[in-house]
C-alpha cells in the first residue's frame, strides 16, 4: 500500500481523498494555488505545497510544479480528484516515468476513451449498443449534408474531444445544417483546440443514465448499479440519484453487462463510470466513458455502502476486486450546491461566506470545503458543496433532502440552495417524470 499520497486537486473532491486516505493510515499531500491558501484541503492534509498563482494553468493545470511537490515531498502516488488532470494520459505517463503511482487507469485507456470517435468504434467493436452516426470524423459539410438523411433528422454535431456542451448543435432539418456545422466547428477549435466533429441521431426524450463500474489490474470487472443524471442545465448535472425512477430490473440488468463489456474492451483499471442515453422506449446508448471518479459518485457510495475513492486507491496499489455486482439497498438524491444566483441566470457568486450552518442528522451527508470566514474564489468552478439525502424509499429521500436544504443557511454570497427548494417541491420531478430537458422547462418562483 502507499505510503503517501499527493491529492493533484483542490475543494470537496481533495478533502474527500484526504479523509479516505486518513482511515487507510496514507500520508496526504495537499497541492494549492495562492487562491486557496485559506482551503479546507490545505489545512487538513499532513503536508501541503503551494504550486502557483490563481490561475488553473500557473497551478492544478501546472505539471511540472504537481511533480516537484510530489518529488520533495517523497510521494509515491497522486490522486488527481475529478476535472483538471484526470482524464489527461500525457500525466499518467509522466507519473510512471517518474515512478509515482498514477491513481487511476493508465495513458492508453484514458486516450482510448477520451476520443469519442475512438470510445464508440471501439464500444461497436465491443458489442455495446451505440446511437447510428457518422462512425467517424464528418470529412465536410457536404459528408455531413450527405449523411444526415441516411441517419434520419433530427441529428446532432458533437466535438469528438469535447465535453460540456462545448462544439455541440441539434440540427432539425437539411437547411439549418450549415449553418450548425460551421458554429459547431468554430466553438470546438476554440475550446478544445480541436475542431473535428462527428454525428449521432438526435435522441428524443431522453434520460442520462451513467453505470459505476470497477475493474482491477487482474481483468475482473464489476458494475454498481446505476445514477440518474437527467436534471441538467446546459449539459451540466444539477441533481443525481440511484437507483433511476425510470429503471426496471431487466435494464438494470441489460446495462450493467454493456458497461462491464465497455471496460473490458479496453482492460479497464480504476473505478470509472460509462454513461447512456435511454430513450423513452428503454432502448439505450453507449454516450462516453468517464475514466475518473465522478462528482457523483456519493450517490452510490450511499445506496451500496461502500467506499470508491478506498476501492480506487487499492486498485492502484494491485489489490484485486471481489468482481460482485451491486444493487442498490437505499435511495439517494444528490444535490450540486453552487456559488451562483439562480434569480440571475445562475451568474457565479463568488465572495465571503460571512454565516454557515450545515444541515445533519440521520439521512443527511454533506461533502464541502466551505466554512464561516471562507472566500470562494473567482477562479474555479463554482460548486462549493454535495448535499445527499439517503432513505429506504425516492419519497422518503426527497423529503429529506427538502429538510436538509432548508436547514442549510450560507449567508455573504448566493447559492442554488433556493433552485433545488422549488425542483424538490415540483410535481412531475417528485413524479420521477423527467427527461434531460426538464429544466428548460422549469421555471424560478
Amino acid at each position: 500500500m502507499f505510503k503517501k499520497i499527493l491529492i493533484a486537486n483542490r475543494g470537496e473532491i481533495a478533502l474527500r481523498v484526504i479523509r479516505t486516505c486518513r482511515e487507510m493510515g496514507i500520508k496526504t499531500v495537499a497541492v494549492y494555488s495562492t487562491a486557496d491558501k485559506d482551503s479546507l484541503h490545505v489545512k487538513f492534509a499532513d503536508e501541503a505545497v503551494c504550486i502557483g498563482k490563481p490561475a488553473s494553468s500557473d497551478s492544478y493545470l501546472n505539471v511540472p510544479a504537481i511533480m516537484a511537490a510530489a518529488e520533495i515531498t517523497n510521494a509515491d502516488a497522486i490522486h488527481p480528484g475529478y476535472g483538471f488532470l484526470a482524464e489527461n494520459a500525457n500525466f499518467a505517463e509522466i507519473c510512471g516515468k517518474y515512478n509515482i503511482k498514477f491513481i487511476g487507469p493508465t495513458a492508453d485507456m484514458i486516450r482510448k476513451m477520451g476520443d469519442k470517435i475512438t470510445a464508440k468504434e471501439t464500444m461497436i467493436a465491443a458489442g455495446v449498443p451505440c446511437v447510428p452516426g457518422s462512425g467517424g470524423l464528418l470529412e465536410s459539410v457536404e459528408h455531413a449534408l450527405k449523411l444526415a438523411p441516411e441517419v434520419g433528422y433530427p441529428v446532432i454535431l458533437k466535438a469528438t474531444a469535447g465535453g460540456g456542451g462545448k462544439g455541440m448543435r441539434i440540427v432539425w432539418s437539411e437547411e439549418e445544417l450549415e449553418k450548425a456545422f460551421d458554429n459547431a466547428k468554430t466553438e470546438a477549435a476554440a475550446s478544445f483546440k480541436n475542431d473535428g466533429l462527428y454525428m449521432e441521431k438526435f435522441v428524443e426524450e431522453p434520460r442520462h443514465i451513467e453505470i459505476q463500474i470497477a475493474g482491477d489490474q487482474f481483468g475482473t470487472v464489476c458494475h454498481m448499479s446505476e445514477r440518474d443524471c437527467s436534471i441538467q442545465r446546459r449539459h451540466q448535472k444539477l441533481v443525481e440519484e440511484s437507483p433511476s425512477p425510470f429503471m426496471t430490473p431487466e435494464l438494470r440488468t441489460k446495462m450493467g453487462e454493456a458497461a462491464i463489456k465497455a471496460a473490458a474492451a479496453i482492460n479497464y483499471e480504476s473505478v470509472g463510470t460509462v454513461e447512456f442515453l435511454v430513450d423513452k422506449h428503454r432502448n439505450f446508448y453507449f454516450m462516453e466513458m468517464n475514466t475518473r471518479i465522478q462528482v457523483e459518485h456519493c450517490v452510490t457510495e450511499e445506496v451500496i455502502t461502500f467506499d470508491l475513492i478506498k476501492e480506487q486507491i487499492k486498485i492502484a496499489a494491485g489489490i484485486p476486486i471481489s468482481g460482485k455486482n451491486y444493487e442498490p439497498t437505499m435511495h439517494a438524491i444528490e444535490c450540486r450546491i453552487n456559488a451562483e444566483d439562480p434569480y440571475n441566470d445562475f451568474r457565479p457568486s463568488p465572495g465571503l461566506i460571512k454565516i454557515l450552518h450545515t444541515p445533519g442528522g440521520h439521512g443527511v451527508r454533506v461533502d464541502s470545503h466551505i466554512y464561516a470566514g471562507y472566500t470562494i474564489p473567482p477562479y474555479y468552478d463554482s460548486m462549493i458543496a454535495k448535499i445527499i439525502a439517503v432513505a429506504q424509499t425516492r419519497e422518503e429521500a426527497i423529503n429529506t433532502m427538502e429538510r436538509a436544504l432548508s436547514e442549510y443557511v450560507i449567508e455573504g454570497i448566493k447559492t442554488t440552495i433556493p433552485f433545488h427548494q422549488q425542483l424538490m417541491k415540483n410535481a412531475k420531478f417528485r413524479e420521477g417524470d423527467f427527461t434531460t430537458k426538464f429544466i428548460e422547462s422549469f421555471e424560478l418562483e
